[in-house]
């Protein structure tokens, strides 16, 4: 994969934006302390329900992507995804604000000073 690049047109500087699509998140308190519900503006799990006490040893499902991302955070104690709302029990004392950009950049796969990796045979 190859980094996008946009041409500055007053200053014609090559610069690097983002690949992939941020996603939309609205962060909502629950009224059980330390859990709090994500609500995102596409779906990771279609109807199904994905449960993680733990980090997913793997990670074939979006949603199993987003809860070890979360987990390694040290913040989270469990993660619960159903189509597009993720609730998650934060570590007492967590900031849930944190976990926001985690969620925000799930399908950015290119970022600025990121550097690509070239096979070698």
């Amino acid at each position: 994969m190859h980094a996008e690049r946009a041409l500055c047109q007053p200053c014609e500087q090559l610069a690097f934006v983002r690949m992939g699509q941020p996603v939309a998140v609205t962060l909502k308190r629950s009224v059980e302390p330390g859990r709090v519900r994500f609500e995102m503006n596409r779906s990771l799990t279609g109807q199904g329900h994905e449960s993680y006490d733990q980090s997913p040893p793997r990670t074939e499902t979006f949603g199993a992507v987003l809860a070890q991302r979360l987990f390694a955070t040290g913040l989270v104690r469990q993660v619960h995804v159903y189509s597009s709302v993720v609730t998650v029990d934060m570590v007492p004392g967590a900031n849930a604000e944190s976990l926001t950009p985690v969620i925000v950049d799930l399908y950015q796969y290119w970022k600025p000073g990121m550097e690509p990796s070239l096979p070698t045979t």
